[in-house]
C-alpha cells in the first residue's frame, strides 16, 4: 500500500469530477445470458471507443459501457429503437438504458468463455468466517474483511451512473443542475449492498463571479420566489419524484418524504440495483464526507478498523439499518477516528489542525459553521505511529470499555475527552454544527450493551490462545469476535455487566442534577 500511497492521492474534488465525466460517458445494456461477449463490444466499437466495461447479475445479466467519448452515446441512441406496444403503452422517455437481445439467436454448440460477472454484494458472514480463520493474525483478517465488504471499482461506476441517471430528470427543469453522491458511496467507508446517498445541485460554480462583474448593469434572472428554502427544496423534490415515478425506468417504490428535517425522495433504481435517497444540496453532509474520505486516504489501518468495528457491531446488534436508539455507523465511524487521534503517537490529526493547514481555497464557511480543512493530502504529515492492527483492536474494546460516558463526551475537533455540555448518554459532537450531537438518538441501555460487548470482545482477545485454537479447527481472533456471544456465554457476560446497572442509577441522578443545574443556569440567565 505504501506504493500507492506514495503516488499523489487525488483531492476529494478531482474524484468526484472524474467520476461525475465517466458517468456521462456510461450506459447500461441488459442482455441475454447467451450473449457473446466478443460479439457485443465489436457493435459497440462501430459507435465509438470502448473504454472500459464489466458485467454484473441483477435480474438477468446486464452490461456497463464507459465509451471515451460522450458523442458516441448520441450515436448510439440514433441506433436503438423503441419497444413497439403492444401488450403495454410506453412513456417515451429516451434514457442511457438500453435492452439488446440477438436477432437471429444461433444455438451455440462452441465453447463460448463464460461472462465473467463482477459481485456487487460482500459475501455471507459465514464464509467471511471461514476466510478469516485461514488467515496468519489478525491483522491480515481484518484486511480479509475490508477487500470483502469494501466498495469495487465497478461498484463505485455503477453508483455515479444513478446518479447520472437521475441528473438527467433533473436537467428536463433546472438544465445546469448536478446530481451527486455523497456520504458512503464517496467518503471510502462505504460497504457492497449499501444505499446510494444522491443529492442535486443547482450551483453553476465558478461561472457567475467573474461573468457578473463585467458590463454596466446589474442582471439577474427573474425566479418564482417563495417564504422559505425549505418549501423551494420541498417543491422541487415533490416534482422530481412525481417525474422519476411516472416516467423513469425502472425506478420503482417512490416515495416522498418531505416533511423529515432533511426532505427526500427514496426510491429503487432496479436497473442498477441500489435503494435510493435523494435530498437537495446539503453544503455540511458533503463537507463530513471529504472529512471522512481525507481520514480514510490518510493510512490503511483506518479503513481497515472502521470496516472491522461496523461488521463486529452489526453482528452482536448494536448497530441496526433501521432508525432507533442504537448506534449509527456513523457514529461509530466517529467513535473509532477519535480512539486514532487518541494514540499515541496520533494516527489521524484532529479537526482542528487539519483546519491549520487550510489554504485560501479550502476556506468555507456555511450557515455560520467554520467547516474549513485542508484538501490536498501532501500537505498532512504522515504518522510516526506504528501500532500494527492487532493492537488497535484490542485497544480499542479497551478503551472503549472503560471510557467514562457520564462524564465525558467525544470531540474530533480537538481530539480530546471533554464534558458533556448535556445529559445524553452518548455524546459525539458534530464536527461541523458544533452545537449539535450525533448520538442523541442513543439511549442508555443501547450504550451499555455497546460497553459490555466491548469488554467481552477486549477479554476474549487477551485470553485467546490462538495455535490451540487453529489445531481445533476453532474460530480465532477476529473471526471469533464476529460470531454472537450467545447462550454459551450469558453467564460470562453477566459479570461483564456487573457494576454497569448501579452506574445506570447514578447516571439517572446525574443527569438529574445536570438537568437542574441547567434549567437554573437558564432562570439566571433570564
Amino acid at each position: 500500500t505504501d506504493a500507492e500511497v506514495s503516488t499523489r492521492k487525488k483531492t476529494f474534488a478531482e474524484v468526484q469530477t472524474e467520476r461525475l465525466d465517466q458517468a456521462e460517458r456510461t450506459v447500461l445494456i441488459k442482455c441475454s445470458s447467451k450473449l457473446h461477449e466478443k460479439k457485443l463490444l465489436q457493435y459497440l466499437s462501430s459507435h465509438g471507443n470502448v473504454k472500459s466495461h464489466f458485467f454484473f447479475e441483477n435480474r438477468g445479466i446486464s452490461a456497463l459501457i464507459e465509451f471515451s467519448e460522450k458523442s458516441s452515446i448520441a450515436s448510439l441512441q440514433d441506433a436503438v429503437g423503441i419497444p413497439s406496444a403492444s401488450e403495454h403503452h410506453v412513456v417515451p422517455f429516451k434514457s442511457r438504458l438500453f435492452t439488446f437481445t440477438l436477432k437471429n439467436p444461433v444455438s451455440q454448440h462452441v465453447e463460448e468463455t463464460p461472462l465473467h460477472l463482477s459481485p456487487q454484494c460482500h459475501i455471507p458472514i459465514k464464509d467471511l468466517i471461514e476466510k478469516l480463520c485461514l488467515a496468519d493474525s489478525i491483522s491480515s483478517q481484518m484486511y480479509i474483511l475490508l477487500n470483502e465488504y469494501q466498495l469495487t471499482e465497478e461498484n463505485i461506476k455503477l453508483r455515479f451512473l444513478a446518479c447520472s441517471l437521475v441528473r438527467d430528470f433533473a436537467r428536463a427543469y433546472f438544465p445546469d443542475s448536478t446530481v451527486k453522491p455523497f456520504g458512503s458511496s464517496v467518503n471510502t467507508f462505504g460497504k457492497l449492498g449499501s444505499d446510494v446517498d444522491m443529492f442535486l445541485d443547482f450551483r453553476d460554480t465558478g461561472k457567475h463571479a467573474s461573468k457578473m462583474k463585467k458590463g454596466p448593469f446589474e442582471m439577474e434572472y427573474q425566479m418564482k420566489r417563495l417564504p422559505s428554502e425549505r418549501l423551494a427544496t420541498q417543491r422541487i423534490l415533490s416534482v422530481i419524484g412525481d417525474c422519476l415515478d411516472n416516467f423513469g425506468p425502472g425506478c420503482a417504490n417512490v416515495q416522498k418524504i418531505l416533511n423529515a428535517r432533511c426532505p427526500l425522495v427514496k426510491f429503487s433504481h432496479q436497473p442498477t440495483g441500489f435503494q435510493c435517497d435523494l435530498s437537495v444540496s446539503n453544503s455540511i453532509a458533503i463537507r463530513s464526507s471529504e472529512l471522512l474520505y481525507i481520514y480514510g486516504c490518510l493510512d490503511s489501518r483506518v479503513r481497515a478498523l472502521v470496516f472491522t468495528i461496523r461488521c463486529w457491531a452489526r453482528v452482536h446488534g448494536l448497530t441496526n439499518s433501521a432508525p432507533g436508539t442504537w448506534i449509527t455507523n456513523f457514529s461509530l465511524t466517529m467513535m473509532v477516528m477519535f480512539f486514532l487521534q487518541r494514540r499515541s503517537p496520533p494516527i489521524i490529526p484532529t479537526l482542528d489542525q487539519l483546519k491549520e493547514l487550510a489554504g485560501e481555497k479550502d476556506k468555507h464557511i456555511i450557515g455560520g459553521y467554520d467547516c474549513s480543512f485542508v484538501s490536498d493530502l501532501r500537505k498532512i504529515k504522515p504518522t510516526k505511529n506504528t501500532e500494527t492492527l492487532d493492537v488497535l483492536l484490542g485497544e480499542f474494546f479497551e478503551y472503549f470499555g472503560n471510557f467514562d460516558f457520564r462524564k465525558n463526551s467525544i470531540n474530533l475537533r480537538k481530539g480530546k475527552e471533554v464534558n458533556k455540555p448535556e445529559s445524553s448518554p452518548l455524546y459525539i459532537w458534530n464536527p461541523f454544527e458544533q452545537d449539535l450531537n450525533i448520538s442523541k438518538n442513543v439511549n442508555q441501555p443501547q450504550l451499555e450493551k455497546f460497553i459490555a460487548v466491548a469488554r467481552e470482545s477486549a477479554w476474549i482477545l487477551q485470553k485467546e490462545d490462538k495455535t490451540q485454537q487453529m489445531i481445533n479447527k476453532e474460530p480465532w481472533g477476529l473471526a471469533a469476535l464476529l460470531i454472537p456471544f450467545g447462550k454459551s456465554n450469558s453467564s460470562k457476560m453477566k459479570n461483564r455487566m456487573k457494576g454497569i446497572g448501579s452506574e445506570t442509577i447514578r447516571s439517572l441522578l446525574d443527569s438529574l442534577k445536570l438537568n437542574n443545574a441547567n434549567s437554573q443556569q437558564k432562570a439566571v440567565r433570564k
